[in-house]
């Protein structure tokens, strides 16, 4: 009796089951491969993407600091240095750079007290959140890429 898959076939040779399974096996074991290996992908981007910083609430005392670690402190400012300023509290004195959001010295005045958000490293804190007496907080770090550059800032030379 000849094989019923192969019956509308004639003068064909018909194919053994054990062949046709063969055959089914490479296109299914290259969709598995694609599936795990997409799987895999998405997976190692979750990983690389940074995550948000965000400082403890609760300020510690400037000299008790912990190295390389995201920090909260409060106090008045004591002297500014274009994008830097000195905190000062009862237990001491940190240097604080404001990056592009303080460049003129006008960020913070003489004496305010603030609260800064940021990373104590390398002996300065790097403030990425300045809150101020009254509450307002103001985002001292991009959020995204570098800033860009006017068209202007290009050289435009014949």
């Amino acid at each position: 009796m000849p094989d019923e898959d192969n019956a509308h076939l004639e003068g064909t040779t018909p194919v053994p089951p054990a062949q046709r399974r063969r055959r089914l096996a490479v296109p299914i074991a290259a969709a598995a491969a694609l599936v795990i290996g997409v799987a895999g992908g998405a997976g190692v981007m979750k990983m690389m993407r940074p995550a948000p910083e965000m400082a403890p609430l609760t300020p510690v005392a400037i000299s008790a600091m912990p190295a390389s670690s995201l920090i909260t402190i409060k106090g008045k400012v004591a002297e500014i240095y274009g994008n830097k300023f000195i905190l000062q509290d009862e237990s001491g004195k940190a240097l604080v750079e404001t990056g592009r959001a303080g460049e003129g010295g006008a960020l913070v005045a003489q004496g305010e007290a603030v609260t800064i958000q940021g990373r104590f490293d390398d002996g300065f804190v790097h403030a990425s959140y300045l809150v101020r007496q009254d509450g307002r907080t103001e985002a001292l770090r991009p959020h995204k890429g570098p800033p860009h550059r006017r068209l202007e800032d290009f050289d435009h030379r014949p």
